[in-house]
């Protein structure tokens, strides 16, 4: 079986890293394969295959040239295939093979404070589409499931094939390295990411004497202007206490995922939410949201919860976890860290496919 992969994302937040893993597993199975994206990107996975072949293709996502302009030789080669995998909830005009989708999360409808009226508007029209042109739809969760059915209806299926860790995080000499005095914080700075709620418990957490560092990996440049009050808050922190990182290589990440003493993942809503199982994999404990997702997510994993955006609860939580104690290393059990891998997303994935070709 031939299939069309849509790669244009790889190196794209979260989903480009979705995309990354996965496409290793796709590439290791017996199936043939059309990958549409940048080939210099691509260069790397598919060095030396022969069941890949990359198609050049620089159209934007989500655009007008992508809905009814793509490129016509592009198409050709598309509909030879036996169907079209997209990670994402972009669908380009003209393609008459079956269609996969998959949907991480419906954000801007369960919290359209996010964007404004329109953004929200054609933002739902992407997802309706999606909907309709696909065979099906994955998704990372039992949660977003839910949340897909009550906004887009019943009649597309969808499956549940949940996230993984990156498997670079297992390799390397990081996660022998020595624990430090720093509470570290991954994600995009955005609302529903929690900051606000983490910078709160932090600074009254350092009042009553915690003796910590906070690292932010993200960059405030992402962080929406027409909240002012928390933009001119983050610009005033205390850089001595409270760093931003900005984009950081993956070695790197690896390194203060294995030295940090504590990852905080204050989350208001997520699709899955990557950071708290990668950096229980390099070693480093987690204290998380109660949100729904991660408590179907990490319910049998050795986290922490608090109540989600409440910062008295999280202050309190912080101080009980790391006030009295020396940083130590998490060491997961072989069944937990085999829980999420992106092999079995994979095969999950593989599986919708080839029972339906």
């Amino acid at each position: 079986m031939t299939i069309t992969i849509d790669c244009r994302m790889l190196g794209a937040s979260g989903v480009g890293v979705y995309l990354w893993e996965c496409l290793s597993c796709f590439l290791n199975s017996p199936h043939r394969f059309v990958l549409i994206g940048d080939p210099v990107k691509l260069e790397r996975l598919t060095a030396e295959r022969e069941n890949t072949r990359i198609l050049d293709c620089g159209v934007k996502p989500f655009s007008f040239r992508e809905l009814c302009a793509f490129p016509p030789a592009l198409l050709k080669t598309i509909n030879k295939t036996a169907l079209y995998y997209s990670p994402y909830f972009n669908i380009p005009g003209g393609i008459t093979v079956p269609i996969y989708t998959t949907i991480h999360d419906i954000i801007f409808a369960d919290m359209p404070e996010l964007t404004s009226p329109l953004g929200r508007a054609v933002r739902m029209w992407f997802y309706r589409r999606a909907a309709r042109r696909s065979q099906k739809i994955f998704t990372v969760s039992e949660f977003s499931k839910s949340r897909l059915e009550h906004f887009l209806g019943n009649k597309t299926p969808v499956v549940v094939a949940y996230n993984g860790f990156q498997r670079e995080l297992l390799t390397g000499g990081a996660k022998t390295a020595q624990k430090t005095r720093a509470i570290l914080f991954i994600g995009n700075i955005k609302k529903h990411k929690g900051l606000s709620c983490l910078l709160d418990a932090f600074a009254e957490a350092r009042k009553a004497g915690l003796d910590y560092k906070l690292l932010i990996v993200g960059s405030k440049d992402h962080f929406r202007s027409f909240d002012r009050d928390f933009s001119q808050r983050l610009e005033n922190l205390d850089t001595s206490t409270v760093e931003f990182t900005g984009f950081i290589p993956h070695e790197r990440l690896k390194e203060l995922l294995c030295q940090a003493a504590l990852l905080v993942q204050p989350s208001l809503y997520e699709g899955f939410g990557y950071p708290p199982l990668e950096a229980m994999v390099c070693g480093t404990p987690a204290l998380i949201s109660d949100i729904p997702v991660f408590k179907e997510i990490y319910a049998d994993f050795p986290v922490t919860f608090f109540r989600a955006g409440d910062s008295g609860d999280l202050k309190d939580k912080l101080l009980a976890l790391l006030y009295w104690k020396e940083p130590e290393r998490l060491v997961l059990s072989e069944d937990l860290r085999a829980k999420y891998t992106f092999e079995k997303t994979v095969g999950i994935i593989l599986k919708e496919l080839a029972g339906e070709s």
